[in-house]
């Protein structure tokens, strides 16, 4: 089944040259340059997945991004031509998947879909097939539903791949390094945070303390880890 993108670019050439490359590779790409007409196709129309360039005239891709992320949960990967780590952050915060400095190389654009594309179609390592359950937070890896005290919790793609990971290996420390290679599928480098600010989104809509965390606690030097409920 081909995965149909939505392309919110207006640098008008670029949008072009990464349609026909993404084409070329088997996905069907809609080009949309204009922010508040992106998130009324966002809301209307099924898309698989979204890149978003940050520097649209009128509505940015900031903008878009806090529009449309309640309603909805597929990975949404953000470019900028400025190459600021604060753009990172906050694109991160605000619910995108990835983030990638312009200029955009094709190749590895093509490579960061088809990672979070994968991770949208199958669970993760091996696809656990029984529902998950630590304390009152349950899993349903089927439906790729959670929910907390019997109510359901929202998440985006990469939220829903990251608790599932942590939470089938509760009571266990996860190594950060390890989560890049089988998340992210790239080797950590000391200093993306695209997994930290991750956390802090799911301690947010688990109702986790961030300053005191019970479900999702921080080892210093290590990682993560899940809590069991004593």
């Amino acid at each position: 089944m081909t995965s149909h993108i939505l392309l919110v670019e207006d640098d008008a050439p670029l949008a072009t040259m990464v349609q026909e490359f993404l084409v070329e590779h088997g996905f069907d790409v809609t080009i949309e340059g204009n922010g508040e007409v992106a998130i009324e196709r966002i809301l209307r129309d099924p898309y698989d997945a979204i890149v978003l360039d940050i520097g649209l005239p009128g509505v940015d891709g900031f903008s878009v991004c806090r529009r449309v992320r309640p309603a909805y949960g597929g990975p949404i990967i953000m470019l900028t031509a400025r190459g600021e780590e604060v753009d990172e952050v906050i694109a991160l915060e605000i619910g995108a998947d990835d983030f990638m400095t312009k200029p955009v190389r094709p190749r590895a654009l093509l490579a960061r879909l088809k990672v979070h594309l994968r991770r949208g179609e199958t669970s993760l390592m091996g696809e656990a097939s029984n529902r998950i359950e630590v304390g009152d937070l349950e899993i349903e890896p089927s439906t790729r539903i959670v929910w907390v005290a019997g109510v359901t919790v929202e998440l985006t793609t990469a939220e829903y791949d990251l608790l599932a990971y942590l939470a089938m290996r509760a009571g266990t420390v996860v190594d950060r390094k390890g989560i890049y290679l089988d998340l992210l599928e790239f080797p950590y480098d000391g200093l993306d945070r695209s997994i930290d600010l991750r956390v802090s989104r799911l301690r947010k809509k688990l109702h986790d303390d961030p300053n005191h965390p019970t479900r999702i606690k921080s080892v210093r030097g290590v990682g993560y880890l899940m809590a069991k409920p004593t």
